[in-house]
């Protein structure tokens, strides 16, 4: 879990509400078996935090100890909800973001946000980023995959920090004859601290700072009154050459390609990310009139999906031209070659089907998996076809190649397909971690050989006979008629 409070927050606060959140988590929820938290960044900073925000690892304890609601098992969605409410109970105001440790990491590897989709806003103006955040994470609400209930939509940030802002005034400095220097040397020994000295003890060295108490610090009328050296034996409180307020401001100012951003942080539940993407963007474009100078960007995985299909765009084809040039040089014939493609086809529809019955999106690795699939189907049909030209070299005609030809090769297609259709059959089984990458691929391969094998010893042997027979038949050459002579008596 992903703890986000407001951005406001102290350090020590957030310690305290996050001991808190630890111990009442594993008290309230029997299935916890153990917890940890981080907040902030480590010295070695390769995951810099605000103190705002909280990574929350939770351990569960074997299923078989989980409660059951409705005499059903709870899933782990449902546990994750529970969670996230008990959370929300104990932090009012903050906001969870559920994912995996690997997961969330690349994430933010990809776009610098710990979600599956990243909806970056764009702009000058910080106000008018936080209003339209505000209008698009309305409308992403209303769309299946993240309705309430269902995904989630948060801002990367919460609120805004307060910070003392000085401003010094020109024209007074310029009156008194002072540096801009003079006042900021002031600000930093007050504020900041100052080394007046060193103190040695033994072969060890400290710096001794000077600076004003905490309570000083907070009280605007004190810093107001400190003294600002003029000349030599002049002084002037702060308040006279500085303007002294407190504002709330944006923070951290994020960018993106050198302009300001805004985000909003979205993880799906339910609905693949592409569909999700496409619906989103249309109904952000249709019910919002964004201002000149401002765009709407989604990325995250849906960056990395539209990469990875220009990239297969590219490397599928270039893969089957090359064994088709293959099966060219073995065959020696382009008819025959494409009557081993026409296995590819079938097992992609066999493929297809198998992800509609399982109610799956196709993704990354199902297209991986109609890679594989397609090698099975041409292995097959190169197993078929050149054994029936095999066959008719040895003096068979055509039918009777492709009858004993099909029967002899049943047994070898048949145990190709079943030693890879049964070694998949764990993977798209599977639910533990890294399921959501096998189980697509395996139910392709699964599906796909399934249709391609019954269709290739059925279809194959087929079009075979048929190509093959015709094109004999047009290579027998016309007989000319014979002349017609008149009888001579």
């Amino acid at each position: 879990m992903m703890v986000y409070r407001a951005a406001s927050i102290s350090v020590d606060a957030t310690v305290e509400a996050q001991r808190k959140t630890d111990l009442e988590i594993k008290a309230r929820v029997p299935e916890v078996e153990q917890v940890f938290s981080r907040i902030g960044s480590a010295e070695i900073a390769t995951d810099p935090m605000p103190p705002s925000d909280c990574d929350f690892y939770i351990y569960y304890k074997p299923r078989s100890q989980w409660r059951k609601i409705d005499n059903k098992p709870i899933s782990k969605d449902e546990l994750a909800k529970i969670i996230t409410t008990e959370i929300k109970a104990i932090n009012p105001g903050a906001y969870v973001m559920v994912a995996q440790p690997v997961e969330m990491r690349f994430n933010e590897m990809l776009e610098g946000i710990r979600a599956d989709i990243a909806v970056k806003i764009f702009g000058n103006d910080y106000d008018v980023l936080e209003r339209l955040g505000a209008e698009v994470k309305e409308v992403l609400e209303q769309i299946p995959g993240t309705r309430e209930g269902e995904g989630e939509v948060e801002f990367e940030t919460t609120g805004r920090v307060p910070m003392l802002e000085i401003r010094v005034k020109r024209d007074v400095l310029a009156q008194y004859n002072l540096h801009s220097g003079d006042v900021n040397q002031t600000i930093a020994a007050a504020l900041g601290g100052q080394t007046v000295g060193t103190l040695v003890e033994g072969n060890r060295r400290f710096d001794i700072v000077v600076r004003l108490n905490e309570a000083d610090r907070e009280n605007l009328e004190t810093i107001r009154a400190l003294p600002v050296r003029v000349g030599e034996a002049g002084m002037l409180p702060l308040g006279t050459v500085a303007d002294i307020e407190r504002v709330k401001t944006v923070s951290p100012i994020l960018r993106d390609s050198a302009q300001r951003r805004a985000a909003l942080m979205v993880n799906l539940r339910g609905r693949d990310v592409e569909s999700w993407v496409r619906e989103a963007d249309a109904k952000v474009h249709e019910q919002m009139q964004l201002p000149e100078g401002y765009s709407i960007e989604f990325g995250g995985q849906f960056e990395n999906l539209r990469e990875a299909k220009a990239r297969l765009a590219i490397i599928v084809p270039t893969a089957l031209a090359f064994i088709f040039m293959l099966i060219f040089m073995a065959f020696g014939s382009v008819r025959q070659e494409l009557l081993v493609y026409s296995g590819v086809p079938l097992a992609v529809t066999g493929g297809v089907v198998a992800l509609w019955l399982r109610h799956m999106p196709f993704s990354i690795s199902a297209a991986v998996g109609f890679i594989a699939l397609s090698g099975v189907a041409v292995l097959n049909g190169v197993v078929m076809i050149s054994y029936f030209n095999q066959l008719r070299e040895r003096g068979l005609d055509t039918r009777s190649a492709v009858i004993e030809g099909s029967l002899t090769r049943l047994r070898p297609v048949l145990m190709t397909a079943a030693v890879a259709a049964f070694g998949f059959i764990p993977m798209a089984l599977s639910t533990s971690a890294g399921a959501e990458v096998q189980r697509p691929l395996a139910t392709v391969v699964i599906g796909g050989i399934i249709s391609s094998t019954f269709l290739t010893l059925l279809l194959v042997p087929v079009l075979y006979d048929w190509v093959e027979r015709r094109d004999r038949a047009s290579e027998i050459p016309k007989q000319s008629p014979q002349p017609r002579y008149a009888d001579v008596t």
